[in-house]
């Protein structure tokens, strides 16, 4: 590939960029966290082939970041979709987990708070 071509490649990925609302740039990327989340902690259709309790700690906690910060940019329903997700992977992770993280101290829960 030439660098011409290349150069073209990136304008073109810019200029699509450019025309997505920031909303929807902020929920698809949850929403790829908290899928990747949802195989890391085995809720893949093949659990324990999948299973790794600390990437999907990471993942967790990045979209629990990502919730909280966006949140107040997004809509309700979107917000409360998203929390209910990220709450449901937290739950996952939890009983998915040997060792019980101590309460408040799961994975994202610094930002959103105890999750029982």
């Amino acid at each position: 590939m030439s660098d011409s071509s290349d150069e073209s490649t990136v304008e073109g990925a810019t200029r699509d960029i450019a025309e997505v609302p920031a909303v929807e740039i902020i929920t698809t990327a949850a929403v790829h966290l908290m899928s990747a989340a949802a195989v890391k902690v085995g809720l893949a259709d093949d659990p324990d082939e999948q299973l790794d309790l600390d990437e999907a700690r990471k993942l967790i906690n990045a979209l629990a970041g990502l919730i909280t910060a966006g949140a107040p940019e997004i809509s309700d329903v979107h917000a409360r979709s998203l929390r209910d997700g990220l709450r449901s992977l937290q739950l996952a992770f939890r009983e998915a987990s040997v060792i019980a993280d101590p309460v408040g101290k799961g994975p994202g829960e610094k930002w959103t708070g105890p999750v029982s």
